[in-house]
């Protein structure tokens, strides 16, 4: 671990090269006299408040050789002339320069022994805007941002609580980018905060440049064929609120605006915001439908096809769902087709201009809609059935659950094809194999409060209750 030597100059010099002073069109470094001793501070251009280390430069500038004869090391240069709360002091080069490429200034005075580090930063950041995938009808309308501490201060803000504990860290060896562990200290469990803890520090990588993904590719379990998700993710800070109020562990990663949620098992999946800006009853329904309508769009479709594929097994008062037209494309290439180009369309929407995106809606309708049919490529009946299941995985707050039922609902569909009823069967079974096995990056269990099972936390889950001392 090396640190600064005694000699000023060496010490100047040796920051020049590692900061790139001269080298670096943004990292900024200004020569001062103070009280007769050569001085220098080194800022990134972009990060330092301009308006404070001018106002801190004009008292260093008027101090006289007197006031300095008893300064000799660092912590007694802040004690007198530093007036800015965030300074601390340093000796070690590493946390020197990382500190600066951070934001912080770095302050050296010739005869003081170490270096200042004034926080004295501004990271360039966007408005404290609603997030675009949560939107509530009631309710706050704030979102969290890629700044780590305004974040924190969000939270803060909702939890004025002493117990609330934001526990800060640097992952990555080459970025070393900011986290912190949210939490209160006197609910939240302590095996599993160690646990999450522990496999934080554990993380062996250069960088984070995807943050909160990188760090949950890091951390979770090497499942790669099991699609559900190990981490609920969201931008709302009265969601990451109430996680921690109920014991969870909210971890926050700069330059990211997504919260992770931990511990995180199946059913978190079912919730939504907008459950709890309504009456219980109210908030019940929504949670019930919004649940209903997302296992129908796991099996709508294979089931249809088993149905369509065999008129003989369809009841007369259900002949009605078999395909009324003839079509070039076999039913199950249907399906596959409207599939993948639904989510072509999802792909290509994400790179359309505003100004352009309500043309986009209306030509990608045509094409798959009535241009289609016509052109007796598909049947109106796909159609309506993709149209219900696309409609459906909107309605899911969880963008990653709603991959995973996509994909689990393509092998249930080719193994309904090529095995018939004895394949949908086997698909079932994997499923539910799939949600047994699945192991979550810290906590009870995947598939807690049912498996270990616990009626209490699964009615919650399940019904929106009335809010108590308890239930946040």
């Amino acid at each position: 671990m090396e640190k600064l030597s005694a000699h000023y100059w060496e010490n100047v010099q040796r920051m020049n090269d590692l900061l790139g002073a001269g080298r670096n069109c943004d990292m900024v470094s200004r020569d001062y006299l103070i009280g007769g001793r050569q001085a220098r501070i080194w800022v990134v251009d972009g990060f330092g408040q301009d308006a404070i280390l001018e106002r801190m430069g004009s008292v260093w500038l008027s101090l006289t050789e007197q006031d300095m004869t008893a300064v000799s090391v660092m912590e007694d240069f802040i004690q007198r002339f530093i007036s800015f709360s965030e300074v601390n002091a340093s000796s070690v080069v590493d946390d020197i320069v990382t500190a600066v490429l951070l934001g912080k200034s770095l302050l050296l005075v010739e005869g003081v022994q170490g270096a200042a580090l004034i926080d004295a930063k501004e990271y360039p950041t966007r408005s404290v805007d609603e997030p675009a995938d949560g939107k509530v009808l009631r309710g706050s309308h704030d979102g969290f941002v890629e700044a780590m501490v305004l974040n924190i201060a969000m939270l803060r803000r909702r939890i004025r609580d002493p117990h609330l504990t934001t526990e800060a860290m640097q992952l990555g060896s080459r970025s070393r980018t900011d986290a912190a562990l949210c939490y209160l200290s006197d609910k939240a469990d302590p095996l599993l905060l160690a646990e999450i803890r522990q496999k934080l520090q554990r993380i062996d990588v250069n960088s984070l440049s995807m943050g909160q993904e990188s760090i949950a590719e890091a951390i979770r379990p090497k499942q790669w064929y099991n699609p559900f998700p190990k981490v609920r993710y969201s931008e709302r800070p009265d969601t990451a609120a109430a996680t921690v109020l109920e014991g969870g562990i909210v971890l926050l990663v700069d330059n990211s605006p997504a919260a992770m949620l931990l511990p995180t098992c199946f059913f978190d999946f079912m919730q939504e915001a907008n459950d709890f800006y309504f009456p219980p009853l109210t908030g019940t329904y929504l949670r019930v439908l919004r649940m209903t309508v997302f296992f129908l769009s796991l099996f709508i479709t294979p089931v249809w096809y088993l149905l369509a594929s065999a008129p003989e097994r369809l009841p007369q008062w259900l002949q009605f769902i078999a395909p009324q037209e003839e079509a070039a494309l076999s039913l199950l290439a249907q399906l596959l087709v409207v599939e993948f180009l639904v989510d072509v369309l999802k792909l290509a929407s994400l790179n359309t201009p505003d100004a352009l995106s309500n043309s986009f809606s209306m030509l990608g309708a045509l094409i798959l809609g009535d241009f289609a049919v016509q052109a007796s490529w598909l049947s109106p009946e796909v159609l309506v059935y993709m149209a219900f299941v696309s409609v459906a995985g909107f309605a899911q707050p969880g963008y990653e659950l709603g991959y995973a039922f996509k994909l689990l609902r393509l092998v249930l569909l080719l193994l309904s094809a090529v095995w018939d009823v004895w394949g949908f069967t086997a698909g079932v079974a994997g499923i539910l194999l799939l949600l047994i096995t699945c192991k979550p990056i810290a906590g009870p269990g995947y598939l807690y409060p049912l498996i270990p099972f616990n009626g209490k936390a699964l009615r919650r889950l399940l019904l929106r209750e009335h809010i108590s001392r308890s239930n946040t």
